[in-house]
């Protein structure tokens, strides 16, 4: 089962080969999308909102807060259908080759530091592997935390929010790293997925959040957040769509992507 995504540019859609026919690029389903950084205590985590609910209602954010969902397609329509309001946007991804011509100003824009004092960062570090979705979770929870109350006091997300709230992005990593019930809830949340082993396509995950009016890509493996102009959380989930089809006309012939949003639930 696959789900498809418009790619469209300024001069009409960017399509990959196997998909000029239809006029759409296959956007990877939640049962076939999978992270995979490396490592044996953080197994990949399948890029679907039932794994990443599980791992988030497991660690400490009540199923009456918040929860993860697909966005079916980048067009308006479907934008439309997505929960509102949007906390955060999970985009999972194959890891484009490394342009050796890409312009100063792209690199510079990855070491973005002087937003570590506003934004909840954490380094992917050697150690982790395959923490990537790990990871893009406590950057979703993280900095929405900073604006609402989402999580159970004395939980796991909040005992961890509350220990690294002044370390530096390494610190959390080496945090993160060590905590046992963390990777324990990892662990269980990976094994829930549907993917095998064996299917799993190299991905990665990054995520969007806005603070502070300003639209935030948030990714473990850059050296700090990465700055993408001006959001607000009622434009959070449109911003975040801008630029991830941009990432996406970078990997033109690749049919694995998959997004996902935060939603709060409304009471």
């Amino acid at each position: 089962k696959t789900k498809k995504l418009p790619l469209p540019s300024t001069s009409g859609e960017i399509l990959s080969k196997k998909e000029k026919t239809s006029g759409e690029i296959l956007m990877a389903a939640p049962t076939s999308s999978a992270s995979a950084c490396s490592g044996e205590r953080w197994p990949p985590l399948e890029s679907s909102p039932e794994v990443f609910n599980q791992f988030m209602w497991s660690l400490g954010v009540p199923r009456g807060e918040a929860e993860f969902h697909d966005v079916y397609g980048l067009d308006a329509d479907a934008l439309a259908m997505v929960p509102q309001p949007v906390l955060a946007v999970v985009f999972c991804f194959p890891d484009p080759p490394e342009d050796p011509a890409a312009p100063p100003e792209q690199v510079s824009a990855t070491e973005d530091k002087e937003s570590l004092d506003e934004v909840y960062f954490i380094k992917q570090i050697d150690s982790l592997g395959n923490a990537c979705g790990t990871i893009a979770l406590l950057h979703a929870v993280g900095n929405a935390c900073s604006e609402i109350s989402l999580v159970v006091e004395n939980s796991g997300l909040d005992l961890f929010f509350k220990s690294t709230a002044s370390m530096d992005p390494y610190e959390r990593a080496r945090v993160l790293e060590k905590d046992d019930d963390m990777a324990r809830a990892h662990s269980l949340a990976a094994s829930a997925g549907d993917t095998e082993i064996g299917d799993i396509v190299e991905e990665h995950y990054v995520c969007f959040t806005a603070l502070n009016r300003t639209l935030y890509e948030l990714d473990g493996m850059k050296g700090g957040p990465i700055k993408h102009g001006p959001s607000s959380p009622e434009s959070l989930l449109q911003d975040a769509v801008n630029v991830i089809k941009t990432m996406m006309q970078r990997i033109p012939d690749s049919v694995n992507f998959n997004v996902m949003v935060l939603s709060r639930k409304l009471k």
